[in-house]
């Protein structure tokens, strides 16, 4: 294949099929997973390296290519993701079929809607903008190994390696072609609830943690998360995302029960405020019961304006490349463009792949959709770069 093939058709199509073929799912490990880490050096490092591109690893392995002047005072992020939903009951999840489909042909397979027609198509786009000498701002290109995991641990890690800031980043990722103006941020509250155990047939003798649990979702339940309501994200939520007790016994009372709350949080929210409002709600559990809540993965909410540099770029590139101009949502998911934006770096989740699609049994990518967004990817640089 010749690179400078990679915008046509039947190249990018092919690229998403290489990249799906390779899995790279999510597992308790996560950016450690063994796969993950393969798919960014077995897969897509050598790709990079091949169209004469010098490489590097951070300490989370993700991988970090640069293009542009070396002096240049800003620059751009093309930030894209690794990790995919895991198989689950996909049928032939990394065969990367082209399939027909009522608009047209189409490339199948885990994660091909999600993280890797973006990727596919950001990368078309470096490939093409390798060779140029006109740019005027640093470009880094970073392949992260997350995706699926929650937090910002990768992002971090990759904006910290970079000696220029970022001042625009774009976070690939499928959002129905749409730019992001915003999107709710994250963070999960883990609550224990501590009893006594006892044999079953004789549950009077403990203090069964179970019943704690239900106690404490029927608090939670009629809760009302008051404060400020985003006029396109609406309220913030809470939802119980995972339950599970011990000890792993037969016929035992169970004497602790762990949950998992997923608190979303609006544009400007305080999450230490959110935290603590609901440490306070679970320790209205009562006597006999112990509760001890913890923070966990934590997701910053994001918010740009929609006549900001971001926009006029996007604007500019689309018109340049014969698109319509973008449409804009928010988005109710979190990912890194929230952690972005707190570094000064005005970002958007922004990328070919329809959100309808994500970690369903039939995730497919219209080839259509993934050739515009190449270009709708190259239009922005082009005009950011310049």
């Amino acid at each position: 294949m010749q690179v400078d093939d990679l915008m046509a058709p039947e190249a990018l199509a092919d690229l998403a099929c290489r990249l799906v073929r390779f899995p790279s799912p999510q597992t308790e490990r996560m950016e450690l997973e063994p796969a993950v880490q393969d798919f960014i050096g077995s897969c897509v490092e050598p790709m990079l390296a091949g169209w004469g591109l010098a490489t590097r690893r951070d300490r989370m392995g993700s991988l970090i290519a640069e293009l542009g002047p070396p002096d240049a005072r800003a620059g751009v992020l093309l930030m894209t993701y690794a990790m995919t939903h895991p198989a689950s009951t996909m049928r032939a999840p990394f065969a990367a079929e082209i399939v027909s489909t009522p608009e047209g042909p189409a490339v199948r397979g885990r994660g091909v809607a999600e993280q890797k027609g973006a990727l596919a198509a950001a990368l078309a786009v470096v490939a093409r903008l390798r060779r140029r000498s006109d740019l005027k701002r640093r470009l880094v290109f970073a392949l992260s190994s997350a995706g699926e995991t929650g937090r910002h641990d990768a992002a971090r890690e990759i904006v910290s390696s970079l000696r220029v800031p970022p001042t625009l980043g774009v976070v690939a990722i499928g959002s129905n072609g749409k730019v992001a103006l915003g999107n709710k941020g994250r963070i999960d509250i883990e609550v224990e609830v501590g009893g006594t155990a006892s044999h079953s047939s004789t549950p009077w003798a403990g203090v069964n943690a179970i019943d704690g649990a239900r106690r404490l979702l029927d608090i939670l339940e009629s809760v009302r998360l008051d404060g400020a309501v985003h006029p396109a994200l609406g309220r913030p939520t809470l939802t119980a995302t995972s339950i599970e007790s011990w000890p792993k016994a037969t016929h035992t009372v169970q004497n602790r029960v762990r949950l998992v709350f997923d608190r979303r949080l609006l544009p400007g929210e305080d999450p230490d405020a959110a935290f603590k409002h609901i440490e306070q709600l679970a320790r209205l559990l009562p006597s006999p019961w112990r509760v001890e809540v913890r923070r966990g993965p934590f997701m910053h909410p994001c918010a740009i304006a929609e006549d900001g540099a971001f926009l006029r770029h996007a604007r500019a590139g689309h018109a340049a490349q014969g698109l319509a101009p973008p449409e804009t949502f928010h988005s109710h998911s979190a990912l890194d463009a929230g952690y972005l934006v707190r570094q000064g770096c005005e970002a958007s989740m922004w990328g070919p792949g329809r959100m309808e699609q994500f970690h369903t049994d039939e995730e497919s990518l219209l080839v259509t959709e993934l050739v515009a967004g190449a270009k709708a990817y190259l239009g922005f640089l082009e005009s950011a770069l310049a």
